[in-house]
């Protein structure tokens, strides 16, 4: 068995961040393991810009923002494998993989950094009836088989689902030539970003049709058609009925935290985002094993990934060359009253001089406040004029905040009210 002092689960913008976090940390034994070919994760299928107008104040698309990491990985002789698939992760930080090479191996890590990222929602979870014809893919597969591969999936086109990636491909197959006739969503609000629906549908003149879902779809051999219908109460309302002529159907039904190892190994995850639960070290369940990027919850921008990464990669670093730190006092992080996670879900008030909250609300909401409570006292609060689930909540505590926690509070509320 081999031995590591950091081992990272994934070479994306995640893993990537981690290992050069970690590495300037002090940090010099660390082995990253990616299952593609070449590191870069997903970005380098998204060859639409921008990406990095956070962390490099210019635009990017995602193959130039994923070199910009792997050259700097490459240059400091940070060691990885490609075409490796991780199989097994131990509460103990033993991680077995294979790949052509080594065959079948084991590493003892002090430390891992899971940076798996996530993976699309097929056909099969969302029950859509009709036929199963040639023709259905995931926005995801799609993007790499025009973007990489150079191939058309279809010329007549239906979306169902307006998440980012879905609403880009409507842009992209409309561009490569196709014809998308209209992008329909469950939800009576897109699960995109607003750029995104301005730039890939409004320009275009794509309609996106809310509170609207796929209710057949048509097709021996190749879909040759789908019906779409108006939701209400959650079951399609009878006489909205359209259909569409088309040779395609692509989804773009959400993304799921790739956390198969993480359960395998006994790390507690969150019932809402599907990721693990951490604390503000992103320190999961079992000691050693931090979490970041999409593995974690699903984040809008990459360069928030790459930001949360770097401290999961710093904290991982700590952990490695100065143990466990001390336990203190534990509060819970309570999300309630529109908005539906947090990341962290536990913190340690005297562990940071900066907390980090991630948050999404579960519906659109204008004219709200957001707010950070510890007891009865505030902790922070702004107004938003508009917050919507397609974007990302970010709440920053400084020391002086963190200093108002009163010693008697039982937890952290990050809540919506009224203004």
């Amino acid at each position: 068995m081999k031995n590591a002092d950091l081992v990272i689960l994934g070479g994306g913008p995640a893993g990537l961040a981690a290992a050069l976090a970690a590495r300037q940390a002090g940090v010099q034994d660390i082995l990253i393991l990616e299952r593609d070919a070449e590191l870069g994760g997903i970005l380098n299928q998204c060859i639409h810009n921008g990406f990095g107008l956070h962390t490099f104040k210019e635009e990017l698309t995602g193959p130039e923002y994923a070199a910009r990491f792997a050259d700097k990985v490459k240059a400091q002789g940070i060691p990885y494998k490609l075409n490796t698939m991780v199989m097994d992760l131990s509460a103990d930080k033993v991680v077995t993989a294979m790949n052509r090479t080594d065959g079948l191996f084991q590493v003892q890590a002090k430390a891992v950094v899971l940076a798996m990222g996530c993976r699309e929602r097929p056909r099969g979870a969302l029950n859509i009836p009709g036929t199963r014809p040639a023709g259905i893919f995931t926005a995801g597969t799609a993007q790499r088989l025009v973007n990489m591969e150079g191939y058309l999936p279809g010329r007549r086109v239906v979306i169902l689902g307006s998440g980012d990636i879905g609403l880009i491909m409507a842009r992209r197959m409309t561009l490569e030539g196709a014809k998308v006739l209209c992008v329909a969503e469950l939800m009576p609000y897109s699960g995109g970003l607003k750029r995104n629906i301005v730039q890939c549908l409004n320009d275009f003149d794509i309609p996106l049709k809310l509170s609207h879902t796929v209710v057949d779809i048509e097709g021996k051999e190749r879909v040759t058609g789908v019906t779409i219908a108006e939701v209400k109460n959650g079951k399609p309302v009878p006489g909205t009925e359209e259909h569409f002529a088309c040779d395609t159907l692509l989804l773009s039904c959400g993304l799921l935290p790739e956390n198969e190892l993480s359960r395998t190994a006994g790390v507690a995850l969150s019932p809402i985002t599907g990721g693990p639960q951490v604390d503000e070290s992103l320190q999961t369940s079992i000691p050693g094993v931090f979490a970041a990027g999409n593995v974690l919850h699903v984040h809008d921008l990459v360069d928030y990934v790459s930001e949360e990464a770097s401290a999961a990669g710093t904290s991982a670093a700590a952990y490695i060359l100065h143990g466990a730190a001390a336990a203190g006092r534990s509060l819970p992080v309570v999300a309630q009253n529109g908005v539906r996670y947090t990341v962290p879900v536990t913190v340690h008030p005297q562990a940071t001089e900066t907390l980090t909250l991630r948050m999404r609300v579960d519906n659109v909401y204008k004219g709200k406040a957001l707010a950070v409570y510890a007891g009865e006292t505030c902790l922070w609060r702004r107004k938003r004029p508009v917050m919507a689930p397609g974007e990302m909540e970010t709440v920053v505590l400084k020391a002086d905040a963190l200093a108002k926690i009163p010693a008697d509070a039982a937890n952290l509320t990050v809540t919506l009210e009224e203004v």
